[in-house]
């Protein structure tokens, strides 16, 4: 392999792009005892910036209720700035669909796990995501088909 022909990532910046925390009734949320049901939404973004430069986000809405009532609703964004060479196409994107939510993920757990400590919930520790899995299953099936019934 030559030198033109090496693959090159580096992580420039972490950030959180986008953040909201809405407890919409506290006082009744918090005189029940905790039986929480909660909802993960995820959705993934990434668009070039500059030669090699790319941002790629991660976004979660996780809607909690409390005994079929809502306790509280966090929407985030965690993004980062990578600069990418050597490699374009199918590989450029199962890159940042893969490995570049990988390092994103984190970050965002923590964002998550710490608001809702700061609006008087217990901790709430996103479980691990296999976002290799969820690239391949999302280029197996086709785009608007849907999944057929077991």
């Amino acid at each position: 392999m030559s030198e033109q022909d090496q693959i090159q990532v580096a992580l420039q910046r972490i950030y959180v792009k986008d953040l909201s925390f809405e407890s919409p009734s506290p006082v009744e949320t918090f005189g029940q005892a905790w039986k929480p049901q909660v909802n993960v939404e995820m959705q993934t973004r990434n668009r070039r910036i500059a030669d090699n430069v790319y941002e790629v986000a991660l976004e979660m809405t996780i809607t909690s209720k409390n005994n079929d009532k809502p306790a509280f609703v966090i929407e985030v964004e965690q993004a980062g700035i990578f600069t990418i060479k050597g490699l374009e196409g199918e590989a450029l994107r199962r890159l940042m669909g893969t490995f570049c939510l990988n390092i994103l993920f984190p970050y965002l757990r923590e964002t998550v796990d710490g608001l809702c400590l700061k609006g008087s919930f217990p901790p709430l520790i996103l479980a691990p995501i296999n976002f290799d899995q969820l690239y391949e299953q999302s280029t197996r099936q086709p785009e608007g088909a849907e999944a057929s019934p077991n």
